[in-house]
């Protein structure tokens, strides 16, 4: 069989690859992006009906490219498909879909790579892994899958009528977690929400974006996080036209709010006692953004308008000051629930040793410990930014610069 030979092969076709392609073409470097289905694939076939872009179109795109909508808004995710299929032509990305990786090895002679594919072997001088954070939605072994309890992961949640009839357990308050939850509530559906440790910014504030905000203040730069936070995930919405998430609200919408899911058996469901804390937590977190972003304006003496409601917290929802940590399923009517649980790494179809001690990848802004072979769309890459439409442009530009000069 005849083993195709490429300069540079980018695996995955979706923003990371696509902004690996962009820049790489202008770096004067032969390459091929490899997608085992579409473009931007997980777009397409692993999120809801009605997901929106979490940050406004002006925002989340490529600097090359607007989306053909008000940049206010945020999109759809048809919208973030086409948007991407468009920009493939735009830039004329040499990119092949319906090809999957199955192994990647290194030559024996050290001058390369040879990927197996669904579709034959490919030989490469480098290789960019750009296949995303988001690739093994992670189920906790709580619950018996005997249990006779529907359960999905939200990367399988597509709209209220895919669960069967009755009440609906949501484990996860980030973003994913928060939208599903009230889109159940507001199909009549009763709903109970876990909450765990989280960040809940203002979706606005004194007429900015929260997004802006990040950049105003350099938090998009940031290049470590906080290794107590590093797993905390962020409460925040661009659903109905964007709003800052209170879980207030969705007490008073008649979501049922608990703590961290802990543990199950013989039908009922426990809960950390520690849903008051975790409230609280996110209402400090909130409270010290408006306090940078009113330090920030006074600083640089910015006219921009008042805003004191913003400050008002509400009174805790009785469901807060006196939590359930127990929960028969049955007994509350409970026939499903949806995993918000977030995603792991899964880089299986490496043939070598390119990992840390932990098992996570090993690199230095993408470029790893295996000359010739890149990372690219991982969070934290670089800096907080990485996994975002634009900030993977960026990254993309350093990586594509970095093959460009050992090519040289």
């Amino acid at each position: 069989m005849t083993v195709e030979k490429v300069d540079t092969l980018v695996i995955g076709g979706g923003q990371a690859g696509l902004a690996a392609s962009e820049h790489l073409t202008n770096n004067g470097v032969p390459h091929l992006v490899i997608e085992r289905k579409r473009i931007a694939e997980r777009w397409r076939s692993e999120r809801w009906d009605t997901l929106v872009a979490n940050g406004p179109a002006w925002h989340d795109r490529f600097p090359n490219m607007t989306f053909d909508m008000d940049p206010d808004g945020f999109a759809s995710k048809d919208s973030i498909v086409s948007y991407f299929e468009a920009y493939a032509k735009q830039i004329n990305a040499s990119i092949r879909c319906g090809v999957e990786v199955t192994a990647l090895s290194s030559k024996p002679d050290g001058s390369g790579f040879i990927a197996e594919t669904s579709q034959g072997s490919i030989e490469a001088r480098n290789v960019v892994a750009a296949t995303g954070p988001f690739q093994k939605p992670v189920i906790p072994p709580v619950v018996p899958a005997d249990s006779g309890i529907t359960q999905i992961h939200s990367a399988s949640y597509r709209n209220p009528g895919q669960l069967p009839e009755g009440g609906v357990l949501v484990i996860g308050a980030g973003s994913s977690g928060v939208q599903i939850a009230d889109e159940l509530a507001r199909a009549g559906r009763k709903v109970y929400l876990a909450v765990g440790p989280h960040n809940r910014p203002p979706r606005s504030y004194r007429g900015k974006d929260f997004v802006w905000w990040l950049g105003a203040l350099g938090l998009w730069n940031m290049e470590t996080p906080d290794p107590s936070t590093e797993h905390v995930t962020i409460a925040v919405s661009g659903a109905r036209g964007g709003h800052t998430v209170d879980f207030r609200d969705l007490a008073a919408q008649g979501i049922t709010l608990v703590g961290r899911a802990e543990s199950y058996a013989n039908g009922t469901m426990h809960f950390a006692p520690d849903l008051a804390q975790n409230i609280a937590a996110g209402d400090a977190d909130y409270l010290s953004v408006l306090d940078s972003a009113d330090a920030h304006i006074e600083r640089e003496g910015l006219d921009f308008p008042e805003e004191p409601e913003a400050r008002i917290i509400g009174p805790e929802p009785d469901c807060v000051k006196d939590p359930i940590l127990e929960l028969d399923l049955a007994k509350a009517g409970i026939t499903s629930i949806i995993w918000a649980t977030g995603y792991a790494l899964d880089f299986g179809w490496l043939q070598f040793d390119v990992m840390d001690e932990r098992g996570r990848p090993a690199h230095q802004r993408g470029v790893s410990k295996v000359p010739g072979f890149y990372f690219l769309g991982l969070a934290w890459l670089s800096r907080r930014a990485s996994p975002f439409i634009w900030g993977v442009w960026h990254d993309a530009k350093y990586i594509a610069e970095q093959i460009a000069a050992k090519a040289r």
